[in-house]
């Protein structure tokens, strides 16, 4: 088949109903040796069983083969189906790259993560895909609207997160700073990109943290790469076939439940996106209050200043309040904050970075006030503070 005519037979495709199980069927018949018709359903029953019963999974088959053959992106051969010119044109076109893998494990297992996720599958980016910790790297970056051009390691991919941590606890209306060498410690920034999480703790490790993230952000069971490749596919199938990433049938689906591929919105719209048109993570944040009537940091620290006024202890020049103190009358007063001691402390230390707070330590302990200072402590750098300062 010459050139013009495979793409006169794509261009025909694309203008058909761009069938789900269509576009699964022709990379799984693009594996070494093809598929027949029963390896269709067979293979891609585990990608769109929670949306499609074994029933419409077979009639989405059939009519999706008859789609390809229409298409003339197939040709079948003693009951194996095999592509086309055309059919490789279109795939590698579908998955960016003229060459494939000849397993149909691998094409799934990172060609189709790759297309699911909507990422650049160059070479650097499918071999990240095929390790554990890439693939959960790739699936945080992706959600969370960090650029996947460049993979991350762990310690810098953990000081992201916890910038749009930061970002988040002052109702999204600031640009976090956080970097790598300017900040917060690790264990604290470890504690604040714990936040994100729908149930927010201290993960112990960078890794365990971004596996976390990475389970909750797909919805996948665990987060061993079977389970999260998996729940990539099957979630992007899910906003393929209508009605969003949430994994229920619709009831008036088709066979097949075809959905234009023009009129799929992205397959991961990020927590980014989510926060600048939202003001709140709701793709994370299910359960948690929303941080869209949160102060900026200017209104953040009157309100810091106006409560450790009413706390603060010492004489005119030199009064100070404990941050705990303060953090348990803010707490007390604006519930509709939805907002955790970590965020309050790590918002603080950026009001004191950026010159709307003034943060002080306390040099000299009393067994007294040994409880407020051990409940006060912000570890910024190599300072640990304890009292916010009160100017009058």
């Amino acid at each position: 088949m010459n050139g013009a005519v495979s793409q006169t037979a794509i261009g025909a495709f694309e203008a058909a109903p761009a069938h789900v199980i269509s576009e699964l069927a022709l990379a799984r018949i693009g594996a070494e040796g093809g598929a027949t018709r029963a390896d269709i359903p067979k293979s891609v029953a585990p990608l769109v069983s929670h949306r499609l019963s074994p029933s419409e999974l077979r009639r989405a088959a059939e009519t999706g083969l008859e789609l390809l053959e229409a298409g003339q992106l197939v040709h079948e051969k003693r009951g194996r189906y095999s592509l086309s010119a055309a059919g490789e044109a279109y795939l590698a076109q579908m998955l960016g790259q003229p060459k494939l893998p000849k397993a149909w494990p691998e094409i799934r297992d990172v060609r189709l993560v790759a297309w699911a996720l909507g990422v650049e599958p160059a070479p650097r980016m499918l071999k990240a895909l095929a390790r554990p910790d890439g693939l959960r790297t790739v699936i945080v970056q992706c959600i969370y609207g960090i650029s996947p051009k460049r993979i991350l390691n762990a310690p810098r991919l953990r000081m992201a997160l916890a910038g749009i941590a930061l970002e988040r606890a002052f109702g999204n209306k600031i640009k976090s700073s956080l970097d790598a060498d300017n900040g917060l410690s690790v264990k604290a920034s470890r504690l604040l990109a714990g936040q994100l999480a729908q149930r927010p703790r201290d993960f112990g490790t960078d890794a365990r943290l971004i596996a976390a993230l990475a389970v909750e952000a797909v919805g996948a069971v665990q987060a061993d790469p079977a389970a999260l490749r998996q729940a990539v596919l099957r979630r992007h199938v899910s906003e393929l076939l209508g009605g969003g990433p949430g994994g229920e049938r619709p009831e008036a689906a088709g066979p097949g439940g075809a959905a234009g591929h023009a009129d799929v919105p992205a397959a991961y719209p990020s927590v980014a996106a989510d926060r600048a048109a939202a003001g709140e993570q709701a793709v994370v944040h299910r359960s948690r209050p929303s941080a869209a009537n949160r102060p900026d940091l200017a209104g953040f620290a009157r309100i810091v200043l106006q409560h450790a006024d009413a706390q603060a202890e010492g004489w005119p020049g030199n009064r100070k309040a404990f941050i705990s103190r303060v953090w348990q009358s803010i707490a007390d007063a604006h519930r509709d904050w939805g907002l955790s001691e970590v965020e309050f402390k790590s918002m603080l230390a950026e009001a004191h970075r950026t010159g709307h707070i003034a943060l002080a330590s306390a040099d000299i302990k009393n067994k007294a006030s040994l409880a407020d200072v051990q409940a006060s402590q912000i570890a910024y750098k190599n300072t640990v503070w304890h009292f916010v300062r009160v100017e009058n």
